[in-house]
């Protein structure tokens, strides 16, 4: 895979966390595994809306669907993708990632 196309897979997963329902559901999914009738008692809209989200979080990879009887179950695939949520909700609170990414030297003025 080369540079663009890494990037452009990289975006996707962005754009499927950019929505508040579809980050509600990834976190929520990383609690434990739920059918889609659980989750639509946890998030805002319909079982089509839903499943509608679901779809699109499944389509980049971030989370995976498995059948048992009549139930389609998702789990989290992608758990890394919660990684950088700790330090985003520490900059809205004011404070400083603690990330070694965060502390690099800052260009020369």
């Amino acid at each position: 895979m080369n540079r663009s196309d890494l990037a452009r897979r990289k975006a996707a997963i962005f754009k499927a966390l950019g929505h508040p329902t579809r980050l509600e559901i990834v976190e929520a999914l990383a609690r434990r595994e739920h059918c889609v009738c659980e989750l639509v008692e946890m998030v805002p809209g319909s079982q089509a809306t839903t499943s509608k989200h679901l779809e699109v979080l499944l389509e980049a990879g971030i989370v995976e669907r498995r059948r048992e009887g009549v139930r389609m179950i998702y789990a989290l695939a992608l758990p890394c993708v919660l990684d950088a949520i700790p330090c985003i909700e520490k900059a809205f609170a004011g404070g400083r990632c603690a990330s070694p990414r965060a502390r690099r030297k800052k260009m020369p003025t």
